[in-house]
């Protein structure tokens, strides 16, 4: 720390109580200064011959007749008028970071100028300011700290800003340039954990990190800290990541409890006032900040009941790269007294802002190109969505745990993402029987909703092994597991991995609405048996039928065809629930087999298909 001695007299002051200062001298002191509670008894001399205020006060009291003279007003205080007074007698005094501003204002009041002596102490500070503390990283701190209690004197002096400006200028300069002390203690160099690294033998020159200096401005309170950023940015000379870094020091730093998503305990007010700050403060670039970050970010906005304003803000950033999150990072629990754990309308705004993020740069890119020429429009990618995707399937998972989750709130965030690419829907089926397991009590069509979002033919062979074991899942979408996986491993081996072919009439049928083109479903009389929980018994049964359903990889794919569908009417009809299934199936697919007689499309080969089942029958 830079110091200042000024002087060279012993110090002769002395205290008598609390209140009471006088200097120690073989002369009877003349004048008593009232600063505050505290009586200074002083000689007019050495005060006059450097103060022009209290030249002018010792003559006003000499004209009204008054014993004392006060100075209430002055700026620091009782101690900042003694440095001054000390000076005046020509006592060592000693100037530093913590005192030298107090003293600047103070002698600013008692007008200690040059025009009243030379070398006067308004001088010297503002020599000692320029030529040392403002040159000092740690210092320049210090003294903005102090400059708070001293306003309006500090702003008028130019000493805030003089402090800005130098804090702003150091944490913007070149890391090659960084010869003064720092504080660095949330990532220790190599150096300082004894992992010293060496090139050929020859120990290299420790580097500066780009975020020297985030931890030291810590100390700031609020309102000097936005000062200190906005003036940083201003300069323009410090990356965005390092002010998004500096920022999250901060907020770690001030808010108790933000690392781990929720504020405990501090002023509220005060605690309200950073948050809104910080989220006035992010930079502009995008992924700044890190979406675990802004993800804290918002929990707090809740918890500390923030503007509408900062909260939008927070989540159009997170919606900007949502991709990046975990599904950690998405629990935000609700306030004491609510009915469910988690805040599930903040991540549908956050999916929505992903969504409306994609769609706008569709539209931008469409108006744009009515001007310009545009080679490579910057869409949301396809890897984006299937991270978002998964996410939300990740999320879903989780909080159907939760008891008093509605099967609407499941609903609707699933439907959300249902837009993005998913190439695998094991994520939701592992959402969806989640759910199942932890809610036993909702009713068959509630149950049949919930297994509309999952699509059987996106499943892979682990899942569909497990889905056709599991008791909580309707016999509709056990068949349908069953037969996609059967024409999987048929169209696989036949054709290397193509599509699921068309199905015969009968077999469409079967499938749910939409399947392959066909807008056929199930006849109403079967549907309550086709939405029922399947029995051990009937798992079992469909087990061995799948273990019997194995093709040769020689099969063509036309036989391949022919035999899944055979074999899987086979397995139907050994069950009394498919047995009047498959009567009121037949009556349907008779009739369809008629409408498309008279089509182009139309051959022998589906009449062939559908043969062995009629004599099946009417046998």
């Amino acid at each position: 720390m830079k110091f200042m001695k000024l002087g060279s007299k012993p110090d002769s002051f002395q205290t008598d109580g609390d209140n009471i200062r006088y200097v120690a001298t073989e002369l009877a002191t003349d004048a008593v200064i009232n600063v505050g509670d505290v009586k200074f008894y002083l000689h007019k001399f050495p005060l006059l011959s450097k103060s022009a205020r209290l030249q002018k006060l010792v003559a006003l009291s000499n004209d009204e007749n008054l014993d004392e003279m006060c100075i209430d007003d002055i700026p620091g205080g009782p101690a900042a008028f003694e440095v001054c007074a000390k000076f005046c007698y020509g006592m060592t005094v000693t100037l530093n970071a913590y005192n030298v501003v107090a003293t600047r204002c103070a002698a600013e009041y008692l007008e200690m100028y040059e025009t009243v002596e030379k070398g006067n102490l308004v001088y010297k500070i503002d020599v000692f300011l320029n030529s040392s503390i403002f040159r000092s990283w740690k210092d320049s701190i210090i003294v903005l700290q102090t400059t708070k209690s001293l306003l309006p004197w500090t702003e008028e002096l130019k000493v805030v800003s003089h402090c800005l400006d130098s804090i702003a200028s150091k944490a913007s300069v070149d890391t090659s340039r960084v010869e003064w002390s720092y504080t660095y203690n949330r990532k220790k160099l190599p150096t300082e954990n004894g992992n010293d690294p060496q090139w050929n033998g020859v120990r290299k020159q420790p580097m500066v990190p780009k975020d020297w200096w985030v931890e030291d401005l810590c100390d700031l309170q609020i309102d000097l800290y936005k000062r200190v950023i906005t003036t940083i940015k201003t300069k323009g000379k410090v990356s965005g990541d390092v002010v998004g870094e500096a920022l999250k020091a901060y907020a770690l730093r001030r808010l108790p409890g933000f690392s781990k998503g929720m504020i405990k305990g501090g002023d509220v007010i005060k605690n309200r006032s950073v948050v809104e700050t910080i989220i006035w403060l992010l930079p502009t670039e995008k992924n700044s900040v890190s979406c675990s970050f802004l993800l804290r970010l918002v929990q707090a906005v809740i918890a500390l009941d923030c503007g509408e304003m900062g909260r939008k803000e927070v989540v159009r950033r997170i919606g900007q790269q949502l991709e990046e999150a975990t599904v950690g990072d998405l629990f935000i629990r609700t306030p004491a007294g609510e009915t469910t754990l988690f805040e599930i309308a903040v991540v549908q705004n956050l999916v929505e802002e992903f969504i409306k993020q994609e769609k706008d740069s569709v539209t931008d890119f469409q108006e744009e190109i009515e001007f310009q020429e545009i080679q490579s429009p910057a869409f949301v990618s396809d890897a984006s969505k299937v991270k978002v995707a998964k996410l939300v399937d990740g999320y879903l998972a989780e909080i159907s745990r939760d008891p008093n989750l509605l099967l609407s709130k499941f609903v609707d965030l699933a439907q959300m993402v249902s837009e993005l690419a998913r190439p695998s829907h094991d994520g939701l089926y592992r959402a969806i029987d989640m759910y199942l397991k932890e809610h036993p009590g909702i009713s068959k069509s509630e149950r049949k909703r919930i297994c509309k979002l999952m699509d059987c033919k996106k499943l892979s062979a682990d899942a569909c092994k497990h889905a056709v074991q599991n008791e909580r899942l309707p016999m509709r979408v056990v068949v349908q597991v069953l037969f996609f996986e059967q024409v999987r491993t048929t169209t696989s081996s036949s054709s290397g991995g193509c599509t699921t072919p068309d199905l015969p009439g009968s077999l469409r049928a079967l499938l749910p609405t939409g399947s392959h083109g066909s807008s056929r479903s199930a006849t109403t009389n079967t549907e309550d048996d086709w939405d029922a929980i399947p029995t051990a018994e009937e798992l079992k049964s469909l087990r061995g039928e799948l273990a019997t359903l194995r093709l040769s990889n020689d099969v063509a794919k036309t036989n391949a065809e022919k035999i899944a569908a055979s074999k899987v009417k086979g397995m139907m009809m050994s069950k009394k629930i498919f047995s009047k299934l498959w009567s009121s199936k037949e009556r349907h697919s008779e009739n369809s087999s008629s409408e498309t007689s008279d089509s182009p499309a139309s051959t022998n080969a589906e009449e062939t298909k559908s043969t062995p089942s009629r004599s099946r029958r009417h046998s």
